[in-house]
């Protein structure tokens, strides 16, 4: 399991005990080695993709070593440690992490500055002792994300038949089907079986079937229905076929889609929803967060 930032302050520190002058990039390696990561681990990024996690965790545990004082930053990219920081190992042979940091006048001046800057000032001083300022961004994306998928599921679950239908077709023209071509609902000309014709190619020889079923979370989509559906393919000579739901599909349902001789992609409410988010189909950007560090390659090379 990859380590909290704060679980590697003391790791990170000790490792700067020698009085050595350490590049980032060695603290980091040797964090990572003393943590007996697995290749998983090593190469997980955050979700923007532009950094290793175990590496962020390590550049903000460093960053807070230096704001209380136990690091220094003699030169651009190498750390060394202080005499408070060797104090700090020797009183602390265990864990070093914010609430021993709180020890030191140049941490809490930090954190005042921290609170200043803060929407809410009133936000209590341990909370999310465990998260750097990335894993606590990250943590209310996630949490934002599952609200925001939950709340568009029930409108959708609102909807009529055919309301629902629409937004289906929705979904699959901001997800790029039928750019090429086109996309139409079938099912108030009473096609049954097919909800929606997606035509890959200007002549509608690619296409895709969709049936759209707008049921209640707690019913289960069976067998049955996906026969029913396998059967309007081939009745069309169809062989790709998409079967959304708000609700879930059962076991047996989703080894009816693998056994029958078509494709068959069966999207149930909890993937609709990630989706609709996903694609902004009912929903709006409100926010958008920039995490700042400084740039020691650019005092580097003044």
């Amino acid at each position: 399991m990859i380590p909290d930032f704060q679980t590697v302050m003391r790791p990170a520190l000790a490792f700067l005990g020698d009085g050595s002058l350490r590049k980032s990039r060695e603290v980091k390696d040797a964090v990572v080695d003393q943590f007996d990561l697995t290749d998983v681990e090593r190469a997980e990024m955050l979700p923007s993709g532009r950094q290793r996690t175990i590496d962020n965790r390590v550049g903000w545990a460093l960053t807070y070593l230096f704001q209380a004082g136990l690091i220094a930053r003699p030169s651009r990219g190498q750390v060394s440690i202080t005499d408070e920081g060797r104090d700090a190992l020797a009183k602390n042979p265990t864990r070093i992490d914010m609430k021993i940091l709180e020890q030191y006048p140049a941490y809490l001046e930090f954190r005042e500055r921290t609170r200043d800057k803060a929407t809410n000032p009133d936000t209590p001083a341990d909370e999310g002792r465990d998260a750097s300022p990335s894993d606590l961004i990250e943590k209310g994306v996630a949490t934002n994300r599952a609200a925001v998928e939950g709340e568009v599921l029930r409108k959708a679950l609102a909807l009529t038949p055919t309301g629902f239908e629409d937004l289906v077709i929705h979904l699959l023209e901001q997800m790029g089907y039928g750019r090429a071509g086109a996309i139409e609902r079938t099912s108030a000309a009473g096609d049954a079986g097919v909800d929606g014709i997606i035509s890959q190619d200007p002549l509608g020889l690619d296409r895709i079937y969709v049936q759209a079923k707008r049921y209640r979370e707690d019913r289960t989509i069976d067998r049955p229905k996906i026969h029913e559906f396998a059967g309007a393919l081939l009745g069309k000579q169809g062989d790709r076929g998409v079967f959304i739901t708000t609700s879930r599909f059962s076991t047996g349902a989703i080894l009816e889609a693998e056994r029958i001789n078509a494709r068959i992609e069966l999207i149930d409410g909890r993937r609709l929803a990630e989706l609709l988010v996903s694609y902004e189909v009912g929903v709006q950007s409100e926010q958008t967060v920039t995490l700042y560090r400084l740039d020691e390659d650019f005092f580097e090379g003044l």
